[in-house]
């Protein structure tokens, strides 16, 4: 490991079954000895908790700590994340086994920074419709409602008979005849979020006392369901797991030519927009905690990258921040679920293709240096709540809401802009451009930071169209201050019922009907409204297509004095305080700006300092 220029290493997240064998007999020797040697050698520990994996006599003392999915049938021992995180008595458990290992290695300089559990939300795992969770959902509404009378008023419960006199009459939202209430389904989805933010605080609050260290958790990809900016705020870093070419295939909102073209790349944007929403998330500071070396065991199918790629993914990830990449695995596991898992070993001890890359990037970084990072021109608002509600009430078989985000963060990409992915209520001063899409509700915070700005804003479809409680308001969305529209009517469309734009282009999906005397600054072909605007403030009224968001990301630049640079398919460039970066994921060469760039090339240039 030190040969190959690795710095850090990740040990002991799924260990808890040799921790303690049976319940109370404990065995820390093997672990010493383990993070003895790798200190000897030079090497920084992240110790993990092994919270994400209860051994099997844990469910002999809790069994009913087994999430429940959503048509009522327990998720069973024999993987990974059987718990549900409304279970008290597993939180004490949790509790118990980290304040053993704080307390042994809490102080220890040689443990340098400290794992929470490993991948919150990880194959479906935030919902559990388990009698804990009924239970903690209960005092969480009498908590937030105080009487069933006031909940019944806010939730519009006159509507079908739906009317409680008491909170314990309220079941979980699952396995109603047909829709649940959206407001119901609302409401679970905080409380839900809140219980992974609770859990997570179990074990936080007990390091937080006993060392000084980074506490980090190991986000994912595409994972909505909890709200990550509620959990970084226990935590001093964001990290998260990237399977560029996993998660392509699994599960990038991609047609099925986009995911054969990148393949053996991965999406050109999928990776960076997580790098910019993490980085987020841990208020500056980010890794990678797992980056793919190679084929992974896990998507629809599994191919092997272009040679190169390891080392252009560990590279976009430090010029969007990243102060570190760590790989996944070290050795190739020759057993159990992972074993087709490749790391940057064979299973037998050999190099894997990816170990070069890896060395490669630690030489190069020793002679770069450091790159950091810059805040972007735009910004764009990413709202987990807004996630949950468009599931709750999709309202088109298509809508969704992560999909949305990604088309208005793509086009940004295309464009050669870098972005910064904020969340509600963050400060919008120095963006030239700023961009909602699809935002269920806009906090008191954020109308105030979007008055705030000097940056062109566009807002929609579907932004501010609800209240807390998923009614529809009044005044009609999207009520934005000094904007005067209304949406009078909404439509979903389905596949090729494509509304057609002047400038080019087409809206799919969704489409709004705009009353009101704000300016036009786009319409359809038929002559409806599909940008209206007063000054810096537009409203968009349907979900572009790729064309239609590059012509909308041209104009608002151009308002914005920005200058673009239309990137070829597959070429993404990222600027640093220090450097501009090119990185080409196009399986083939590309050219662009007089140059040509090779499959898999990362290239950076100085930029001038002021």
């Amino acid at each position: 490991m030190v040969e190959t220029g690795l710095s850090w290493v990740r040990i002991g997240e799924f260990a808890w079954s040799r921790l303690e064998p049976s319940p109370g007999q404990l065995d820390f020797e093997w672990l010493d000895r383990a993070i003895d040697v790798l200190a000897r050698a030079g090497l920084k520990v992240v110790l993990g908790t092994p919270t994400a994996t209860p051994p099997r006599w844990m469910l002999d003392k809790h069994p009913d700590m087994l999430p429940i999915d959503a048509e009522g049938r327990p998720r069973r021992f024999g993987s990974r994340r059987h718990y549900c995180f409304s279970h008290t008595g597993y939180r004490e458990e949790c509790r118990r086994i980290v304040t053993l290992l704080a307390d042994r290695y809490g102080r220890d300089p040689r443990v340098a920074a400290w794992q929470i559990d490993n991948e919150y939300g990880c194959h479906d795992t935030t919902l559990s419709y388990s009698a804990a969770a009924l239970a903690g959902f209960r005092d969480w509404l009498a908590q937030r409602y105080q009487s069933p009378q006031a909940l019944n008023r806010a939730w519009g419960n006159v509507f079908w008979s739906m009317e409680y006199t008491e909170f314990d009459e309220i079941d979980l939202p699952n396995l109603t005849v047909t829709e649940a209430n959206p407001a119901h389904v609302m409401a679970f989805r905080r409380f839900a979020s809140d219980e992974v933010v609770a859990f997570n605080r179990v074990q936080t609050d007990v390091l937080h006392a006993r060392t000084d260290a980074p506490l980090i958790h190991n986000y994912m990809g595409q994972i909505t369901e909890f709200d990550h900016f509620d959990v970084g705020q226990d935590l001093e870093i964001a990290s998260w797991d990237s399977y560029p070419m996993g998660f392509l295939l699994d599960r990038t909102p991609a047609t099925e030519d986009h995911k054969l073209t990148f393949a053996r790349s991965g999406d050109p944007d999928f990776q960076a927009f997580h790098h910019d929403l993490y980085r987020s998330v841990g208020k500056g500071r980010w890794w990678i905690m797992e980056q793919q070396p190679g084929p992974v065991n896990w998507a629809p199918w599994n191919p092997a990258p272009m040679p190169g790629m390891a080392r252009l993914w560990a590279w976009e990830a430090f010029a969007h921040g990243a102060e570190t990449v760590c790989y996944f695995r070290w050795r190739q596991a020759p057993f159990a679920q992972e074993q087709m898992h490749a790391g940057l070993l064979r299973p037998d001890s050999v190099a894997a293709p990816a170990l070069a890359e890896a060395a490669q990037v630690a030489q190069e970084i020793e002679t770069l240096g450091a790159v950091g990072t810059a805040k972007a021109q735009a910004a764009i608002i990413f709202d987990y709540p807004s996630a949950w509600a468009w599931e709750a009430q999709p309202q088109g078989a298509d809508f969704d809401y992560f999909a949305l985000v990604f088309d208005a963060y793509r086009a940004l990409r295309r464009a050669g802009l870098s972005i910064d992915i904020v969340p509600q209520g963050a400060d919008l001063t120095g963006y030239a451009i700023v961009l909602a899409p699809g935002t269920f509700k806009f906090s008191a915070s954020t109308l105030k930071a979007l008055a705030g700005t000097d940056a062109q804003i566009l807002a929609g479809p579907r932004a501010n169209a609800r209240d807390e409680d998923f009614a529809l308001p009044n005044p009609l969305p999207p009520n934005l201050p000094g904007l005067d529209t209304v949406v009078s009517r909404l439509e979903s469309l389905p596949p090729g019922l494509d509304i057609a734009l002047a400038d080019g282009g087409v809206f799919r999906s969704w489409f709004e009907h705009l009353e009101g005397a704000a300016e036009v600054r786009a319409r359809t072909a038929n002559g409806d409204p599909a940008i209206v605007a007063a000054g810096s403030m537009a409203y968009l009224a349907g979900w572009p297509d790729a064309a239609a968001w590059d012509g909308i990301v041209t104009d608002m630049a151009k308002r914005a004095g920005l200058s673009m640079a239309a990137l070829p398919d597959g070429l993404r460039i990222r600027d640093t305080d220090t450097h501009r970066f090119v990185f080409n994921y196009a399986p083939h060469e590309v050219t662009w700006d007089g140059e040509t760039y090779q499959p898999a090339e990362v290239r950076w240039s100085e930029l001038p300092q002021s």
